[in-house]
């Protein structure tokens, strides 16, 4: 595949309608994505929900159902046709780091690369350079750290300039204190090499600081795709605004075009009276006043009708404080979040405003 001339547009990587299914079951559903050179694309979603089934089967490790894979323009593989993995262009690098005990680091790093001995030394030496590990490039995996191993699979994933590099929740290894370091890092190399990179993931977190671009997978669908701002701030329905964070949810009844709540009407147009809908506001944009001898703020176009509230408990942990009321109009629970030390006592009043912009309203789903 090399020596092929691609333009600027056309996309490093690209599924059009995976299918997979296992014992009946559909794993993935018509899945189709693009990632240009240079771009870091998440497959974000839940254990099970098919991540890595689509990563095994643009990896050539697995034989899709239906649907087509091109690289740079090229088809790789669809039910008829298939290139070997091996003649792929894709770099792959998993949780397992799987380097080989025997081999020094500048082994390890070589094992995929031709040419001569110079020009793979040269290589090995640059791709070192770049995760700051060149002085270990003679000592053996088992004398390297978790983090440090981590590096090492990602030089050798690179050697070969991979055209896509697949990567299959490969900091889930690591402790908290090494991992936003360490992804940080390999951001940075991946970046520089201009890989398309797949990333796969379950940790919202891990996708915002990482991706130009998230895809939202469930149920081996995916149901959302954009840039992270997009994705947390208009979530396309209630279950992708809480995977991303806590949120509060306030149930209402359409009549008119308009729910009735604690904070005031909200709008609901083209939804059909006697619907019941979800309207999800989360924590940090949930505003809190003092009360007054029973008087709260007045309304405003922004935050709309006050609802005074009881503090039921306050935390602090750490970066915020969590605090927990119970709303007086209809005794159910909203969470604010406060960018500082803030533990009122449990019992104390309160009024709570939420910012109208930030809310979401979404029909309720019955249950399954």
């Amino acid at each position: 595949m090399r020596g092929i001339q691609v333009s600027d547009t056309t996309p490093r990587l690209e599924i059009r309608n995976l299918m997979r299914q296992f014992d009946g079951r559909m794993v993935v559903n018509d899945v189709s994505l693009t990632v240009m050179p240079g771009q870091v694309t998440c497959l974000l979603g839940p254990s099970g929900c098919g991540k890595s089934t689509t990563l095994r089967m643009i990896a050539g490790v697995d034989m899709q159902d239906s649907g087509e894979i091109y690289v740079d323009g090229s088809l790789v593989c669809d039910t008829v046709f298939r290139i070997p993995p091996e003649r792929r262009s894709v770099g792959l690098m998993f949780q397992d780091f799987a380097l080989f005990p025997h081999l020094s680091v500048a082994e390890n790093v070589a094992f995929g690369l031709s040419g001569s001995k110079e020009e793979k030394r040269a290589r090995v030496e640059e791709l070192l350079s770049r995760v700051n590990l060149l002085r270990f490039i003679d000592e053996y995996p088992h004398n390297l750290s978790g983090g440090e191993q981590q590096r090492v699979a990602l030089a050798r994933a690179l050697a070969p300039r991979p055209r896509i590099m697949l990567m299959d929740e490969p900091f889930s290894g690591l402790d908290n204190r090494l991992r936003d370091e360490i992804r940080d890092s390999t951001l940075e190399v991946l970046k520089s090499e201009g890989s398309a990179v797949l990333l796969v993931t379950h940790e919202p977190e891990e996708a915002m600081r990482m991706a130009d671009e998230i895809a939202l997978m469930r149920d081996g669908k995916i149901v959302q795709q954009g840039a992270p701002y997009n994705i947390y701030n208009s979530p396309v329905d209630l279950n992708a605004a809480q995977f991303f964070s806590d949120v509060n949810v306030i149930n209402g009844t359409v009549q008119g075009a308009l729910t009735d709540t604690a904070f005031g009407q909200f709008l609901a147009p083209g939804v059909a009276d006697g619907t019941r809908v979800n309207i999800v506001i989360r924590p940090q944009h949930v505003k809190i006043d003092f009360d007054r001898s029973g008087r709260g703020p007045d309304p405003s176009p922004q935050t709309g009708t006050p609802a005074r509230a009881i503090v039921e408990r306050a935390r602090f942990l750490g970066k915020e404080s969590l605090v927990e009321f119970r709303l007086e109009y209809d005794g159910s629970y909203m969470t604010a979040a406060v960018p500082a030390v803030f533990l009122p006592a449990p019992g104390t009043p309160m009024w709570l405003m939420v910012r109208r912009e930030r809310c979401h309203v979404y029909q309720e789903t019955p249950a399954a």
